[in-house]
């Protein structure tokens, strides 16, 4: 290999590393990361959305008094899961967008967190076999709604660093044009954890639940220890 070959190929392994270090592929990559959590945070509420038929059916042929609360979160299902509220990866650093999006979910939280405390009421409804099952499956979904959440403002929060600090700034600003991604951020502290329901109680007195960070409008009960 000639020197001329050699000090060309060490100029262009240089350029590439200069150009890697200005952020030509470490904002992209950073900007993918997060896309791709926050499409984990739709799939885990679009989960939790699809348990609401099982909820429905199961209320209504055991508390016919709980009709009017379980309207209440077949709506706002309805409302959280409407076209219109839906946030594509393109809307990540729109705040208002994010913002319509989490109102919706905190919405639907509430909702769904009183027709939680009240079927507490019922000792039959507790002791069915289908109840206990979908209590399993929804305590598992807000499981996921809470790690996809905290994943996906870890992943915002790296590509906001990264966009933010030299060198990669160069490459964001003046090639990608990039900006700030929006952070899933309760409109309550805590308005995503689900209500703690003790299903072990017995008798008719309702065993009460517990959620000391209940969504905005929530009714809580309180827990007698």
């Amino acid at each position: 290999m000639s020197v001329t070959t050699t000090i060309r190929t060490a100029i262009i392994a240089l350029a590439a590393l200069s150009l890697a270090a200005c952020g030509i592929n470490s904002v992209p990559t950073a900007e993918e990361n997060a896309k791709a959590k926050w499409a984990d945070v739709e799939a885990a509420f679009q989960e939790r959305a699809n348990l609401i038929p099982n909820l429905q059916e199961i209320v209504l042929s055991s508390a016919e008094q709980e009709r009017e609360t379980l309207n209440d979160v077949i709506q706002a299902r309805a409302s959280a899961t409407r076209p219109e509220v839906q946030v594509d990866a393109e809307d990540l650093d729109n705040p208002e967008r994010v913002r319509a999006f989490q109102q919706a979910q905190n919405e639907f939280s509430g909702a769904l967190s009183r027709l939680l405390v009240s079927v507490e009421q019922y000792p039959q409804l507790r002791s069915q076999e289908n109840f206990g099952r979908f209590m399993t499956q929804f305590e598992g979904s807000e499981n996921r709604i809470r790690v996809a959440i905290r994943d996906y403002n870890e992943a915002v929060r790296q590509y906001n660093t990264t966009i933010r600090t030299f060198p990669d700034i160069i490459g964001a600003k003046i090639i990608h044009g990039a900006e700030p991604l929006t952070p899933y951020e309760a409109a309550t502290e805590g308005a995503e954890v689900a209500p703690t329901l003790d299903m072990r109680s017995s008798g008719g007195a309702a065993s009460g639940a517990s959620n000391d960070n209940a969504p905005a409008g929530a009714d809580t009960a309180a827990v007698a220890n």
